[in-house]
């Protein structure tokens, strides 16, 4: 729309053209909402045109031009380049897949877009300049709220690094720009949820991690500042619902947030690797399912000029839009172990290097590409599907670092093996239809939890999403992770918040549950199967069936626990809203279930389906009132024993829409959870004493001498095959047996972050005898290490397991 008054730049004295024109902005703004007239401003001119950019539903765009103040209406038309087209059209709903979370039904139909919703993002910040988020920082703009806890050189382990905080939440790193995007990103890219406002608060600088303590500080300041939902993209493997960022959201939840956040991407480390916060009791925990379309930038190569997308990798600078260099490869497409080891150096001087995936880090790889001079590198896939190739570390990567499609690498090898190749990188960004699309992300954390709780709660497009980063970094990239599931389904809360404005905080997880769409298994795709609740939860959210759901039936999933006791009963309540009764049938849909054996590495089979019993087998809701069912789920005597197992309790109305078919996910353990050994022997051998000689820790198994000075500690070094209770060590006289206190305990440690990590507690000499600090004399003695298993009695002597150490001699000078 155009406006009667001229712009700044042909009227007489700057500041009152400007009120003038804020004044015909006000006008035309409170006309529009006396008429009822919706819509919504994409850009605000004022400079060299006086008018406004907006978007508007068809009945509306026939009533601007009679509006105050509007000079003349015109379509907003795309503009291509004559003979060169930058970069092809992109869909912008596609780019973050709202289409498979029915975000694209929402917005289209119900006229819902999250506005007046408040959505937190502790994050890496926000970068509020970017076009599609706003342009703009504070009051009346898109990042209305948000502070920096950290400031830029802040980097967590880092004593010189400390967090210095300021009032500008601003993002160098990028993540958090990412998850903004998806959100509610407004432009190029369109988020979920595009017209919610947003809090950003910044918990990473522009390097390096951050703390748990960090991210309860950003909770406070995100409560505090009124925001209704939270995205917490963030993690640690491997925790307790008790950890203290998972219960400080649930907290939260409690007190009316609803917090969404990753469930981790520790998909390669086996079973139990859900993380915290997501792991919190009433967070809404994410899995990822890979998107439906693969939104990349590009690179070409020549001859052929064959086009190939690319995503970034984190940690790396992103690859330049334009120049070309040389691409040579370091290995062939059998390398298991293609750049573990030094390469030549300047052996890959100015040149860019393929280097298959497989044998060692991603950042091992990019970091000996970058000591042999090379000028970018490009990582290929050694198995199918998307992959996302972090090369974070202590050292930075300072050249591009980018990831392809494990075809996409076979073809560079094969265009290799036929002579030189130039590859030169684009500004062109490239959409392909994604093979693995709608299936469980490969990297997406196994649950449950250590305490058998249900995780994760949901799932989301999380693999290959194409959203926002900050300008400087190329305003617009594709990264995959449950980062970026969160996100969507934080955007999807903020539109059922919008729609249904009287929803508890509680009861949003449970209606999104209720709704969602469970992703098939991976295993055999014509099956027919679900993929396992312990990977996906209740499925991939539908936030236009959950807006349309005039039932809910809490709580909306069931965890099981042990079979050891027998058939696990539970009780199920339903309510309905709708003016008119309801019947549903009950039935069972089983789902994948975790073979009992090695949990670093699991296998999902369909024996030992669970078999379910309900009464009634149909319930009638009354119209504005209640049912309740029983449910008796029983473990199946053929499914292995330490299997996990889980399934789908399906409530079906009849003569309804197939799409008000409602659904409670479940999940348990077979047998007898604590049969599971912690101080499995692994991790080196351990459990083990050591000794530090200079830098290096070393087993001591006949024992050793200690000052005390310094780092001259002995050091027990521990595995945990499964996370602990609880963790003691005790401390006992040699020769005598007599105690001398404890040393240290420890509630709830979570498992080891792979089969062969170990953790080293030291001691440095003191304890706690009958509740009094004390200083052990010099002399011999023995550490005792106790653990007591997963969710175990601690009177119970077999849920314990010990290992002694070999003499420690205290040898003070």
């Amino acid at each position: 729309m155009e406006f009667d008054r001229a712009p700044v730049a042909r009227g007489a004295g700057r500041a009152s053209v400007k009120g003038l024109i804020e004044e015909e902005r006000a006008l035309f703004r409170r006309a529009a909402a006396a008429r009822g007239l919706r819509y919504k401003q994409r850009f605000s001119f004022e400079e060299l045109w006086n008018g406004l950019s907006v978007r508007v539903a068809p009945e509306g765009s026939a009533a601007l031009p009679d509006m105050p103040g509007v000079k003349a209406v015109y379509p907003v038309v795309p503009v291509e380049l004559d003979a060169v087209r930058a970069a092809p059209a992109v869909d912008p709903d596609l780019a973050v897949a709202g289409e498979m979370s029915g975000a694209d039904i929402v917005r289209r139909d119900l006229g819902v877009t999250g506005e007046d919703v408040r959505v937190g993002i502790i994050d890496s910040g926000v970068d509020y300049q970017h076009p599609d988020l706003g342009g703009c920082f504070g009051p009346g703009c898109r990042v209305a709220f948000g502070y920096d806890f950290v400031g830029d050189d802040f980097v967590a382990g880092d004593a010189s690094k400390p967090p210095a905080p300021d009032g500008d939440p601003d993002d160098c790193l990028g993540h958090g720009t990412h998850v903004a995007g998806i959100i509610g990103a407004n432009g190029v890219v369109q988020g979920v949820a595009p017209d919610v406002t947003f809090g950003a608060y910044r918990v990473f600088g522009c390097h390096g991690g951050s703390r748990a303590d960090l991210i309860l500080k950003a909770m406070e300041r995100a409560a505090s500042d009124g925001m209704q939902v939270i995205n917490i993209s963030i993690g640690t493997p491997f925790q307790w619902p008790d950890y203290p960022t998972a219960t400080a959201a649930s907290a939260l939840v409690a007190r009316g947030v609803v917090v969404v956040a990753s469930i981790g991407n520790s998909g390669e480390k086996g079973l139990w690797a859900a993380g915290a916060p997501g792991v919190g009791d009433a967070v809404i925990g994410t899995a990822s399912v890979d998107s439906s379309r693969a939104t990349t930038l590009s690179f070409t190569v020549a001859p052929s000029n064959a086009t190939i997308g690319y995503v970034r990798a984190p940690g790396s600078p992103p690859a330049p839009l334009s120049g070309s260099a040389a691409l040579v490869r370091t290995g062939t497409t059998t390398s298991d172990r293609d750049a573990c080891v030094e390469l030549p150096a300047r052996s890959l001087s100015g040149q860019i290097a393929l280097i298959r995936r497989g044998g060692c880090s991603f950042y091992v790889k990019a970091a000996r590409a970058q000591a042999a001079g090379a000028a970018g590198v490009v990582l290929y896939n050694d198995r199918s599907g998307p992959m996302n190739p972090s090369v974070e570390g202590d050292d930075r990567i300072t050249i591009p670092v980018v990831g392809i499609l494990q075809a996409d690498g076979e073809l560079l090898n094969a265009r290799l093996d036929a002579g030189p190749v130039t590859q030169k990188w684009t500004n062109r960004a490239v959409a392909e239809r994604n093979g693995t699309a709608g299936l469980v992300s490969r990297f997406s954390s196994h649950g449950l939890s250590a305490a058998l709780s249900f995780k994760p709660d949901l799932a989301a497009p999380g693999g290959t999403i194409y959203s926002t980063v900050p300008i400087e970094q190329g305003s617009y990239d594709t990264l995959s992770g449950t980062s970026m599931a969160a996100p969507h389904v934080a955007g999807a809360v903020a539109l059922l918040l919008a729609a249904r404005p009287g929803l508890s905080a509680a009861s949003v997880r449970d209606i999104l549950q209720n709704t969602a769409v469970p992703a098939p298994w991976s295993g055999d795709l014509g099956a027919g199967v679900r993929e396992s609740t312990h990977r996906q939860g209740a499925g991939v959210i539908r936030v236009d069936r959950a807006i349309r759901a005039t039932t809910l039936i809490t709580p909306g999933k069931l965890a099981l626990g042990e079979s050891e006791a027998g058939p696990a009963v539970r009780a199920l309540k339903l309510e309905n809203s709708s003016a008119h009764d309801v019947t549903y049938d009950l039935s069972h849909v089983p789902a994948a279930c975790a073979t009992g054996g090695d949990h670093w590495a699991p296998t999902s089979a369909m024996a030992g389906v669970a078999s379910v019993d309900f009464s009634p087998a149909s319930v009638t809701v009354p119209a504005a009132g209640s049912a309740t069912v029983s449910v008796t789920v029983t473990a199946s005597d053929a499914l292995a024993e330490g299997s996990l197992f889980g399934g789908y309790l399906v409530f079906t109305p009849r003569g309804g829409a197939a799409d008000g078919l409602l659904r409670v996910p479940y999940a348990g353990f077979k047998g007898d959870y604590q049969s599971l050994p912690v101080l499995k022997l692994s991790g080196q051998g351990a459990p083990w004493l050591g000794k530090l000689s200079g830098t290096r820790l070393t087993p001591e198994p006949r024992g050793a001498a200690y000052t005390l000075d310094a780092d001259d500690l002995p050091y027990v070094v521990v595995h945990l095959d499964h996370g602990a209770e609880r963790l003691t060590l005790d401390i006992v006289d040699a020769a005598t047996a007599k105690p001398w206190g404890r040393a240290l305990m420890l509630s709830h440690v979570g498992q080891s972050s792979s089969a062969m990590a170990v953790t080293r507690y030291g001691w440095k000499g003191t304890t706690k005898l009958d509740e009094r600090p004390t200083v052990v004399p010099n002399g011999e003695y023995l550490i005792k290490l106790s653990v007591l298993r997963a969710l175990g009695d601690p009177g119970n002597e077999a849920h314990w397991e010990t290992w002694t150490s070999p003499v420690v001699t205290l040898k003070r000078p």
